[in-house]
């Protein structure tokens, strides 16, 4: 007993020691009309770096939203990596939060705005003496560290993380039939996303209130955009390391978007985790409401595995 205790005692003088260790301090990069800015997390010494980034809407770099979101998975996931050696900057978006200067109008951005940005952060990284940056792509910031890959010779790797395996479209179709029973609700919006596909601005003042806030004629041109990406097809054409991770109780990517991924191309790796939802947490795929309610709880943990799995494969492919 008493060993079981002491090793207990140094495990937890171990974890408050790699705590200490931490340094948190706050970047810059170029902005189009003024700077964005990070946060960079290191565990202390010279350490892998992970820029990551955020998933759709106003999502903040700590991962929370004001449209009910507050879970700090990216805050988390940080923290969880340099517990295990690994730096991590996360972000936010350009006219958002402490970015709001890089642009007057958040809404007028595309996703190759947002790849630019993307750039600017790994040179900055770069300068600081990294030799290359992993991109970690959480939902939509999938589909942004696929798209940023493409032209970016300073990419060490990428993990994409409850990722889209399909044009948004067509995950936009599968989460309202499989969140609504409202079949008016479904009849509406398949036309909006088709034109919208096409790159053609759509007029929602008929529609019902869900589809006018998702699709207005602010967001219009960045969803024509979004729209027109492919990660299958960016994921075929990128020859770096990928990691693909998906939990099994995500209610807005599912394992079937992860699978896609894993297997656009040869040597592809695919972490599935049991029991994770969207925002990283644990929760049951079976009970919807549980599943949610951990979308606005902060002091709920990361799931266990999440930051073990990228920490192992940043550690694995590092150069």
């Amino acid at each position: 007993m008493k060993v079981v205790i002491l090793s207990v005692v140094l495990l937890f003088a171990s974890l408050q020691s790699a705590v200490a260790a931490m340094i948190e301090e706050t970047l810059q990069a170029p902005g189009p009309q003024g700077p964005l800015v990070g946060t960079l997390l290191t565990p202390g010494g010279a350490a892998p770096v992970v820029l990551i980034l955020p998933g759709s809407g106003p999502t903040d770099r700590d991962g929370n939203n004001p449209l009910g979101v507050r879970a700090a998975s990216y805050r988390l996931l940080a923290e969880g990596l340099a517990e295990q050696g690994i730096a991590s900057l996360r972000i936010d978006k350009r006219g958002l939060f402490a970015s709001a200067g890089a642009l007057d109008d958040a809404n007028a951005v595309t996703l190759a705005d947002y790849a630019d940005d993307v750039l600017a952060w790994t040179a900055v990284l770069t300068r600081r003496g990294s030799s290359c940056v992993w991109l970690a792509g959480h939902s939509e910031g999938g589909l942004l560290a696929l798209a940023a890959a493409q032209h970016d010779a300073d990419i060490c790797g990428l993990i994409l993380i409850a990722a889209p395996g399909r044009p948004i479209g067509e995950v936009l179709r599968d989460q309202f039939n499989a969140g609504t029973a409202n079949p008016l609700l479904l009849a509406q919006a398949e036309p909006l996303i088709a034109d919208l596909e096409a790159g053609i601005r759509v007029d929602v003042r008929g529609n019902n209130k869900t589809l006018r806030n998702l699709f207005h004629p602010r967001h219009q041109g960045f969803l024509i955009s979004l729209f027109s990406y492919d990660p299958v097809a960016l994921l075929a054409t990128y020859a770096g390391p990928v990691l693909v991770v998906q939990g099994t109780s995500d209610l807005q990517v599912s394992l079937v978007d992860a699978e896609r991924l894993a297997n656009a191309r040869p040597g592809v790796e695919l972490a599935v985790l049991p029991d994770v939802n969207h925002v990283l947490k644990q929760a049951p795929a079976d009970d919807r409401a549980a599943n949610l309610a951990a979308y606005a709880d902060p002091d709920l943990p990361l799931a266990q595995g999440v930051a073990a799995s990228i920490a192992d494969f940043v550690k694995s492919h590092s150069p």
